[in-house]
């Protein structure tokens, strides 16, 4: 994965997911070494109201869909509410105004946990909610001479494409006087 090349092999996601799982483990420790000093209501409340907001609205119109594709504003939800940016914001707006204090282990802890445990990352336009191998990725794969991950999957696997139209079919046209190259020699 580079910046020409924006996407991952099975390896390089294996491997993005273990710097989060490295994440999750220290969050972990944190709170086994705090646990005494966390206010545990806030702390419920910081881990669910991401996925209550992010997720479960999608994975709920994802699942009532049967597999079509659903309105792009569940997507934005859940980027939004999983982005390590607006996270980020939360806690510093939450140490501005109540102060830090342990409870706020809760988010990255949840993040780190849905990257690393789960391989949940941001959410695209172009595929379903759920995941859903694509037969384009598969077939990159086969190109790269790589092992296809294990299947994910779902009561209602929809087809394997992309939830973006796709683009109209352009037509091969003869080439015309004017769209001829003019050698140096007929000028």
């Amino acid at each position: 994965m580079d910046q020409a090349n924006p996407f991952e092999t099975p390896r390089t996601f294996a491997l993005h997911r273990a710097e989060y799982l490295v994440a999750f483990a220290v969050c972990s420790v944190l709170i086994v070494m705090h646990l005494d000093e966390i206010r545990w209501l806030p702390a419920i409340g910081l881990f669910l109201y991401i996925d209550l907001i992010g997720y479960i609205p999608g994975a709920i119109a994802f699942r009532r869909s049967g597999g079509k594709p659903i309105p792009k504003f569940y997507y934005v939800l859940y980027n939004v509410m999983h982005s390590l940016i607006t996270q980020g914001a939360v806690v510093a707006l939450w140490c501005a105004v109540i102060g830090p204090e342990w409870a706020l282990l809760a988010i990255p802890w949840h993040l780190s946990g849905d990257r690393g445990l789960f391989g949940n990352f941001m959410k695209s336009f172009a595929l379903p909610y759920e995941p859903v191998t694509q037969k384009g990725y598969l077939r990159l794969l086969d190109d790269l001479r790589l092992k296809h991950p294990k299947p994910v999957g779902h009561a209602q696997d929809p087809e394997p494409v992309g939830h973006i139209p796709p683009a109209p079919a352009v037509r091969a046209r003869p080439a015309q006087a004017a769209d001829r190259p003019v050698s140096p020699a007929a000028r």
